[in-house]
């Protein structure tokens, strides 16, 4: 497309706001670890390098509780949810949510890792204990969801800017469904709901690269996650879109602003 890039390893870089070079015009976030993510486009932002995505979006979509609380307040339809921070706490929520099973998920975490479809009392102490043992801080919010049964598949739709681009089916007989555990990727048409979905989720969390977990349910379609840092190998094929052009075009489109 003609655009001169410029790739940088996180790891490798002293982020020194005296001493940087800033010889661009917009960044693109796309580090696979959240943390050193986060800590350049806030470092970025400080030096008045539009990022996308942007420190809101990324604060928001990257702990779950966080993005369920935004979900929750813009109507947006969303499992139940709660978070605790000991058993009884926990079996407190989980009677409220209208008991088991429940889906208990890390506020921090990606591709389907560290999930635990809780069936029982007993897994729920099991769980509890190695969150607690050998758990790192960010373990210790007990992220709490009601379990929704899905039709062997759920819906990721990618937004990029205000407009949702296209959307996959993720197909597997596990009641995990990301790709990264092996789901199989089918197109998704887009259609009025998931439309008037991403209008919602862009006036709550703001436009930006947003891939967006939803579930069917027998109430309609129903929003589990909002991905900031989103992959995509393997998805432009089953939809025919170049999804890497559209990021592309709009990282150029939002240099042009500044």
């Amino acid at each position: 497309m003609g655009v001169e890039v410029k790739l940088f390893d996180i790891r490798e870089q002293i982020f020194d706001p005296l001493n940087f070079a800033v010889d661009f015009d917009v960044a693109l976030e796309r580090s696979v670890s959240t943390v050193k993510g986060d800590y350049l486009i806030h470092f970025l932002e400080a030096l008045n390098i539009p990022v996308i995505n942007s420190s809101r979006i990324s604060g928001l979509c990257e702990d779950k509780f966080l993005t369920s609380l935004c979900l929750q307040k813009a109507g947006i339809r969303t499992p139940r949810f709660a978070l605790a921070f000991n058993l009884e706490g926990a079996e407190k929520a989980i009677e409220e949510l209208g008991g088991y099973p429940v889906v208990i998920k890390p506020v921090l975490g990606s591709w389907g890792r560290l999930l635990a479809k809780i069936n029982d009392r007993d897994a729920l102490e099991a769980i509890l204990e190695h969150k607690e043992v050998l758990g790192s801080p960010q373990q210790k919010p007990l992220y709490i969801q009601e379990y929704v049964k899905k039709p062997g598949r759920d819906i990721r739709m990618f937004i990029v800017g205000c407009e949702p681009l296209c959307a996959i089916y993720r197909e597997s007989e596990h009641w995990i469904t990301n790709t990264a555990r092996g789901a199989r990727a089918r197109n998704c048409p887009l259609n009025d709901e998931l439309v008037r979905i991403s209008e919602q989720l862009v006036m709550a969390i703001g436009p930006g690269l947003l891939a967006v977990d939803i579930f069917e349910t027998e109430a309609g379609l129903c929003v589990n996650e909002v991905n900031h840092t989103m992959e995509f190998r393997n998805s432009e094929e089953p939809t025919g879109v170049s999804i890497s052009s559209a990021i592309v075009s709009y990282c150029m489109k939002v240099a042009r602003q500044q």
